[in-house]
């Protein structure tokens, strides 16, 4: 196994994974400029979270957000769908055995899927639905799930595209030399 010798820029912690992170963040920004009315914020975040070390770390990382944000997803859609049949204009008190319930399938649907990196993201996803989710709820939620999608799989192209040897050699560098 090749020992990791990050290659460091002027600046403490700023590495090639910084610049192709902040490189696929850009480039979903950029994307959603050809979407008007759309918000990237969701895609920008799926794209961060998905940038991983190399192919196999962003697989896992991209995988676990987009995983947890479409199990979230859609147990949020039920609860919320559910609580609302119950009180058509809301109940908060009936909320909260409702997120317990959800965090518990949530956490569940990932251990059964073996994803369990899905808990976090697919756990802020549920929250968001269920506490902070404007009126066309549906919409709101198959969103953040599309917004994720394509943030992740960004991420994933910009990391399959430049992996850290061309990048060194295409900048000249070399994981021997010694941080500047």
């Amino acid at each position: 196994m090749q020992e990791h010798r990050p290659v460091h820029a002027p600046f403490p912690g700023l590495g090639l994974r910084s610049l192709k992170t902040a490189l696929a963040t850009t480039l979903t920004a950029l994307l959603y400029v050809f979407l008007p009315g759309r918000n990237p914020t969701f895609a920008c975040i799926g794209a961060i979270f998905g940038l991983g070390f190399d192919m196999e770390d962003s697989r896992r990382n991209g995988g676990n957000r987009f995983f947890g944000t479409i199990i979230g997803g859609f147990i949020g859609l039920g609860l919320y769908w559910l609580e609302h049949v119950l009180f058509p204009e809301g109940c908060y008190l009936l909320r909260l055995p409702l997120v317990f319930v959800g965090v518990i399938i949530l956490v569940t649907l990932c251990v059964l899927f073996r994803w369990p990196g899905g808990v976090q993201p697919g756990g802020v996803v549920l929250c968001i639905i269920l506490f902070n989710t404007p009126a066309h709820h549906v919409e709101y939620a198959l969103n953040r799930m599309l917004d994720t999608g394509i943030g992740v799989v960004i991420a994933l192209a910009v990391n399959y595209l430049l992996p850290r040897a061309r990048l060194e050699r295409w900048l000249r560098l070399s994981s021997s030399e010694d941080p500047v």
